[in-house]
């Protein structure tokens, strides 16, 4: 199902805390052009075309057709700082994977719901969820499982039950490995799974984690952002060192980009140096489409199939399928 990645894939915790420690941000006083940056598609000079991340557009090959479904990637979408795009990227994520034909499951494993909210889901009038799940032998993934209006695409939800979750699961044996033994059966049928995680590193997330095959971060084309990462990427080492060694980063995709800005292209810059060919080509621009697409309960590419957030999260489910 993946491919070999390059070996400038390989992200470590001490070279990208070096990298985001000399890491320097143009002053809102400093002009503000538009020359570093070339538009997709756009040719300088006979060179290759750039995208919006200021590198040449990698070839991404139109995802196969599949004669059957499973193994599931587990993917853990991972970020300790909240706002930065999670959900809305696990929502539209999806539902473009399953566009291209793949059976995808989300996992709502925030306490908040907000992954449930996206998809039309009232967690309030839940009576088992994910929370059940984990903490009740006797309740399966396939009892709290619901079809969305996606065609191929299912949810384990979640509320504010969960959050009791992360103390109750202290004092159990193999804590850490709740959430993989709750999907688990559930691998074969799909070939995605995706995990929407709270903002923090507590417990919850630590389970996510050790239940991926791989981990995407988004990250929020801004300063403060950027600077928590070292710390996400050390608990990720870690968790691959004591509890999943098959844990990878998959990718890290830049949210909430604003090409007018020249803080946003600095930031844009600064992922790309250190973090390189880990960063996805494709970037997810600041739009009013994706708090539309939350009120309505639908994924962008079903609320608003032609437009550029749709296209873009096309874009990177390709990219995702690829690796």
């Amino acid at each position: 199902m993946s491919t070999p990645q390059p070996s400038t894939r390989s992200v470590s915790a001490a070279s990208a805390a070096a990298n985001l420690d000399n890491l320097t941000i143009a002053t809102e006083g400093e002009p503000d052009t538009v020359d570093s940056v070339v538009a997709v598609g756009a040719e300088a000079n006979g060179k290759p075309k750039l995208g919006p991340t200021g590198r040449p557009l990698r070839a991404i090959p139109e995802p196969p057709l599949l004669d059957k479904h499973g193994p599931a990637t587990v993917l853990a979408m991972c970020n300790q700082k909240g706002g930065v795009g999670k959900t809305t990227s696990t929502i539209n994520l999806g539902a473009a994977l399953a566009e291209y034909g793949r059976r995808v499951l989300l996992v709502d494993f925030d306490p908040q719901g907000a992954l449930s909210v996206g998809l039309g889901v009232q967690p309030h009038e839940l009576d088992q969820t994910v929370y059940n799940a984990i903490m009740e032998r006797s309740v399966t993934a396939q009892d709290i499982l619901r079809h969305t209006s996606v065609e191929g695409m299912d949810l384990l939800p979640s509320n504010i039950d969960l959050s009791a979750a992360e103390v109750q699961l202290v004092a159990e044996v193999g804590r850490e490995h709740t959430l993989l033994r709750v999907v688990q059966p559930l691998i074969s049928e799909y070939d995605y799974v995706l995990v929407d995680c709270q903002p923090s590193l507590g417990l919850l997330t630590v389970n996510a984690l050790t239940a991926a095959d791989g981990v995407i971060i988004p990250l929020e084309c801004e300063f403060f952002s950027l600077r928590g990462v070292a710390l996400l990427i050390d608990t990720i080492e870690k968790v691959r060192e004591r509890l999943n060694p098959k844990l990878d980063i998959t990718g890290i995709l830049a949210t909430m980009f604003d090409p007018r800005t020249l803080h946003s292209r600095e930031v844009m810059a600064r992922v790309v140096e250190a973090f390189g060919d880990t960063v996805f080509d494709t970037v997810i621009n600041r739009t009013v489409r994706f708090p539309e697409t939350t009120v309505a309960g639908e994924p962008i590419t079903r609320w608003a199939p032609k437009s550029a957030g749709a296209q873009a999260y096309r874009a990177l489910a390709r990219e995702v399928i690829a690796r």
